[in-house]
């Protein structure tokens, strides 16, 4: 399992050294890598259907944090690696076609294959850390795709959006996963299966799943993350219709489906994932029909069909877990093709206003066809797919263990939601096809095989699997339940279960979606309507708070970091001496014992008169090449008290640094301005108290050292075993070569870095040819 995840992310950056216009024929034939890992996962039907319930993949990857990379194939992973490749598949093979004019039509398809290879990565992941790995690269591979069209500035900052909302989930997600692997002693979710009552009664337990919900709902637009979807629709259509279909959306639902035997069945993680949802799912619908723009009606259409999703797992019995799991496949079947659908009528008429589009099926009858399968599963008309999802969330709202009220409200929630989406689902894929053909578009021609193929092929899917519904139930939905419930389920998709509650609410729901549908008219003037509702939208809030953070940050960034060395120097000053002063005297009692100091020599009573006159040159000169001599001094006045106190190769290498420093001052400075000098009498003084208060710190300190017991133990060993094992009589020397050799090679890369950035600073040109001064 795990090579063909490398090779898919090794083909993805190869991609990148392509050159389209020379080998434009070969991304024709890129669909077949999503084909091969089609009949790839379908070989383990049979192991993971009929026999054993879970494969796994182990690959120890680092052992001693408990992180592997290891991968589970189970029902729920196996339904999302076949939607993800065979899905991947038609979008592959419509991309190529769509995009085949681009130039960077090679960088597409590197970021859509990386794409690919991190959602399997995500959805066969069995260990919590590579999970959040592939989830983090679904985030920056979509940040690719969504931002494909670079030039154009809306398309960039969707792509911002999208890439800043899913990267804050993110970041909730890693501390819901650290939570878990503390609590249970494990990252293995396969393991975590036995953890669930250790996690559930501990008291971490509702900050993780709090955590937890922070990262799904902002990967799978749940209200009042929702925002960034329709921005995402400035993405390539291809994009739009396998991340919003098939893919990164449905991330967060796998993530809640996943860890629902483990963290779910608590009524806090119920009724929160019921609210969010049923919120979401009728805001979304709702919303979806105010739209002209089809891509904007299905962006909405999908946050709405994601909440019922959510909805359906917070409710959490058998009958939703097999509704959440039937419409998941639903969803994925009809709304890639109506995403499909839509770039075909833009591709071909360069509009996708549904106020003007009309007739289109005398131009594109296949098209048409497949609109019309795929707008009459997404409104559950009868032997269609989504006819049997539609009655069994209903089933799951008229449930007995709900109480009259809940029913009443659950019902009256689902039945507003599938309304509209029936509506919007008829907008986007029968409003184009029917009426009469506008003059503007009577020379528009035939879309391209590879364009109308793959929803044509969805289509027929979608009613093969309406029609005989044990397909789908035996292949899929009985594991994938089981994934979840830890059981079979004892249900199964059905075309007739009598006249009954849920056939009578279907009915309704078909009939006053018709109605809608006709009574609609798409318009300016309907999308304007909603600007009332946009004044008091999250986005405003959370914009408002992003620029808010910003001012801080320039505001905190303009005093901390204003230009001014000294400023950068008080603060480091400054925020040692509270943390050092404070825990010298506030922890530890202060003790100075002068009773083992030596004598004052004659001697160190002349360097350090030496030194006093030195400080006083440089707080008082004019002149820099002045100051720079004497901080030269202070240099050499500490070799000296290194040479009185027995440390001649200290005072070797301070005399060669010093030195060497002054040298260098000496000839930057020499070129520059006049010194400047600085004659606010209230900043000097406030520098001279810091630094005066910063020496009696260091001093106390030293002193306080003295009569502190020492562990001498470390410099011990050293003296024991410098020779012994490293064959060198100087300690210092042995240290810095062989025992921290790594970190001494490590700074001297970092100079001769430095030093390159120098050279290059130093050899500039300008465009002229000149040295630049």
């Amino acid at each position: 399992m795990l090579l063909p995840i490398i090779l898919i992310f090794l083909l993805a950056f190869g991609l990148l050294l392509l050159k389209p216009q020379k080998i434009l024929g070969f991304f024709k034939f890129l669909w077949v890598l999503p084909l091969l890992l089609v009949f790839y996962f379908s070989g383990y039907l049979p192991s993971v259907y009929e026999g054993a319930q879970v494969v796994f993949f182990r690959n120890s990857w680092i052992p001693s944090l408990g992180i592997s990379l290891d991968f589970k194939l189970d029902g729920l992973s196996m339904l999302f690696s076949l939607m993800i490749t065979g899905i991947g598949t038609l979008i592959y093979l419509y991309a190529a076609q769509y995009l085949k004019r681009d130039a960077n039509l090679h960088r597409f398809f590197s970021y859509l294959t990386m794409f690919m290879g991190a959602m399997l990565g995500l959805v066969l992941s069995d260990n919590l850390i590579t999970l959040f790995i592939f989830w983090e690269l679904t985030s920056i591979s979509s940040f690719f795709l969504i931002g494909f069209n670079t030039t154009q500035e809306e398309s960039r900052k969707s792509a911002l959006w999208a890439l800043s909302i899913t990267g804050l989930g993110g970041f909730l997600l890693l501390a819901a996963f650290v939570l878990i692997g503390t609590v249970a002693g494990t990252y293995s979710i396969n393991q975590l299966l036995t953890q669930s009552d250790v996690l559930v009664n501990n008291s971490f337990y509702y900050i993780i799943i709090f955590l937890l919900f922070g990262g799904a709902f902002t990967k799978s637009a749940q209200f009042p993350f929702h925002f960034w979807l329709p921005g995402a629709m400035k993405a390539p259509t291809p994009v739009s219709a396998y991340l919003h279909s098939a893919t990164m959306v449905k991330a967060g639902i796998y993530l809640l489906a996943r860890f629902s035997p483990i963290l779910g069945g608590d009524v806090v993680w119920n009724y929160t994932l019921m609210t969010v949802g049923a919120l979401t799912m009728v805001m979304g619908a709702v919303l979806s029909v105010f739209y002209k723009d089809m891509k904007g009606l299905l962006a909405y259409s999908t946050i709405s069909a994601l909440g019922i999703i959510v909805f359906l797992l917070g409710v959490g019995t058998e009958a939703a877990i097999y509704a959440a799991c039937t419409f998941i496949l639903v969803h994925a079947l009809y709304k890639a093709s109506l995403f499909l659908i839509t770039g075909i009528v833009d591709h071909q008429t360069h509009t996708r206003d549904l106020s003007i589009l009309r007739g289109l099926r005398k131009i594109m009858p296949l098209v048409a066809v497949s609109g019309f399968i795929a707008a009459l599963s997404s409104g559950g008309i009868p032997l269609t797919f989504g006819f049997l999802s539609k009655e069994l969330i209903y089933g799951v709202t008229t449930d007995f263990m709900f109480t009259q009220e809940s029913i009443v409200l659950l019902t009256g929630a689902a039945l507003i939601t599938n309304v509209f989406l029936t509506a919007s689902g008829f907008l986007a894929g029968i409003r184009p096809f029917f009426g009469k053909l506008p003059e503007r578009f009577q020379s528009v021609q035939k879309p391209h095989l590879l364009l109308w193929f793959p929803p044509v092929l969805l289509s027929v899917i979608t009613v093969l699997f309406g029609v005989f519904p044990v397909l789908p139930n035996t292949l899929f939905l009985k594991a994938t339940v089981r994934s979840v419930l830890g059981k079979l389920p004892e249900m199964y998709l059905s075309l007739w279960h009598g006249f009954n509650t849920v056939l009578l609410l279907s009915a309704i729901t078909i009939v006053v979606g018709t109605v809608l549908y006709l009574a609609i008219k798409p318009s300016e003037k309907g999308e304007k309507s909603l600007e009332i509702i946009r004044r008091f939208a999250p986005q405003r809030f959370i914009a408002a708070t992003t620029q808010a953070i910003k001012w801080f940050a320039f505001k905190y960034t303009r005093f901390f970091h204003n230009g001014y060395l000294r400023i950068y120097i008080m603060f480091i000053i400054l925020f040692f001496m509270g943390i050092v002063g404070y825990k010298l005297f506030a922890d530890v009692p202060l003790r100075v014992n002068t009773e083992g100091l030596s004598e004052f020599r004659i001697y160190e009573f002349l360097v350090f008169i030496i030194t006093i006159i030195a400080i006083y040159f440089i707080t008082t000169t004019t002149s820099r090449l002045t100051s720079i001599a004497a901080l030269g001094v202070i240099g050499y006045s500490i070799c000296l008290i290194f040479v009185f106190y027995g440390a001649p190769d200290l005072a070797m290498t301070q005399f060669a640094i010093d030195t060497l420093t002054v040298v260098l001052f000496v000839l930057v400075l020499f070129k520059l301005p006049p010194f400047l000098r600085f004659t606010n009498p209230k900043i000097q003084f406030r520098d001279g108290v810091i630094a005066v208060a910063f020496g009696i710190l260091i001093a106390l300190i030293t002193l306080q050292a003295l009569v502190s017991p020492s562990d001498q133990s470390v410099s011990k060993f050293y003296a024991d075993n410098a020779y012994k094992l490293a064959k060198g009589k100087n300690v210092v020397n042995v240290i810095l070569v062989d025992y921290r050799g790594f970190d001494t090679f490590i700074e001297t890369i970092v100079l001769a870095i430095a030093a390159i950035g120098v050279y290059s600073i130093l050899k500039y040109k300008t465009k002229d040819g000149e040295k630049s001064e």
